[in-house]
């Protein structure tokens, strides 16, 4: 355990709560985590993982931007309705996506846990689009990527980390129940 472990966990759960509590101040302050995430992982050998982070900082400035013209008049984001067929289809997506990945990350790197790490990544993209798209079902897939998180990163002596996750569920409890109760746009 380091304390810039702590420091990126700290920042993570901060952005987390911010997100479940529909404030586009998640945006900015989830930027600065996956800054400080993607050198923990590129030290772990968790290469998906820190690819993700680039990624996320991407997905981060278009959520930021959708979320700041979306705003009702108390400045929370509005939900947004996700159809089946468009859940359906981006779940598939994420699927394709963490095979290919999982296989170029097996073949050409080191990297550890590279089937797991990749779908993993993988859907964690899926969510983070939902996420910024406004979705509610974005939470149900957060609460089922981070049950896997969890495990992987107790194998990899990660435990801030490990315990980072367990808090991510409980807040993406808290976020879905709270979206929940949002009428959709």
């Amino acid at each position: 355990m380091s304390p810039f472990e702590v420091f990126a966990a700290l920042v993570s759960a901060a952005g987390v709560w911010l997100t479940a509590r529909r404030s586009p101040w998640c945006w900015p302050v989830g930027l600065v985590s996956v800054v400080a995430y993607a050198w923990i992982f590129v030290d772990a050998k968790l290469y998906s993982d820190m690819l993700l982070q680039a990624i996320f900082a991407v997905l981060i400035l278009y959520g930021w931007h959708r979320w700041l013209r979306n705003l009702d008049d108390g400045g929370h984001v509005r939900v947004a309705a996700l159809s089946p067929r468009e859940a359906l289809l981006h779940l598939a997506i994420g699927g394709a996506a963490a095979l290919a990945l999982g296989y170029a990350m097996h073949r050409y790197t080191d990297a550890s846990l590279p089937w797991l790490d990749a779908a993993l990544t993988a859907f964690s993209l899926v969510a983070q689009w939902w996420q910024a798209r406004r979705h509610a079902a974005a939470w149900w897939l957060w609460i089922a990527v981070d049950v896997f998180y969890v495990g992987e990163y107790v194998y990899k002596s990660l435990p801030v980390t490990a315990v980072l996750y367990v808090g991510f569920i409980v807040l993406a409890a808290m976020g879905l129940k709270a979206w929940r109760t949002v009428r959709y746009v």
